[in-house]
């Protein structure tokens, strides 16, 4: 990552985290009054090939036995009522300005991928991971729907984990690796506008 790019993903974190406080306290308000504790999901993912961190979110579901694997249809009686409204309108995305702030994510990059994944397929993710995570990134962009679409009809965690690894697992990494190999200011601006104002 460029200093440049770093300064970005500062001043950006500094900046949306001061105009969107108020709509941040008033979701952890409706989580805590709604769903009660905890407010907040902390989900362990990769930075690096073998360093971790949390990402944290708003929760949006009950608390299960099977929060270390992808989320599929399987997963979609434990959603609750705030967190389907939060999900729809991607708020339960809004805590991630703090690992954006320490320097987990950036704003732009692979998705950061969860433990399971770069410990099954590690030739891929050391690929992958030579660009630091972000926030969204091309593959959250091209394949979101898709991937949406395929693990939603999963009735069971097995299956929503043989589907996540074999149908977007290498299709991410490559669409991934792309962005690594070609990114620049332009394009990450490109893409941030494009989540925030093209994706529904």
């Amino acid at each position: 990552m460029t200093p440049f790019k770093r300064l970005i993903d500062i001043l950006s974190a500094l900046v949306l985290g001061t105009v969107l406080l108020p709509l941040i306290l008033w979701v952890a308000l409706l989580i805590l009054l709604r769903e009660g504790r905890p407010i907040f999901f902390v989900s362990e993912r990769m930075k690096t090939p073998d360093k971790a961190f949390g990402l944290v979110k708003f929760r949006t579901m009950h608390q299960g036995s099977n929060d270390g694997m992808a989320t599929g249809g399987d997963k979609t009686s434990r959603v609750t009522a705030t967190g389907a409204m939060l999900r729809a309108k991607r708020l339960d995305e809004l805590p991630q300005l703090w690992n954006l702030l320490l320097g987990h994510v950036s704003l732009v990059g692979p998705r950061p991928p969860l433990r399971r994944y770069v410990e099954r397929f590690p030739e891929i993710y050391s690929e992958v991971l030579k660009a630091r995570p972000g926030i969204t990134g091309l593959a959250s962009l091209v394949y979101h729907k898709h991937e949406a679409l395929l693990l939603s009809r999963c009735k069971t965690p097995e299956e929503t984990d043989r589907i996540y690894a074999r149908a977007c697992v290498p299709r991410k990494a490559a669409l991934d690796v792309i962005y690594r190999d070609n990114h620049n200011v332009c394009w990450d601006f490109s893409i941030m506008f494009q989540t925030v104002f093209g994706r529904r």
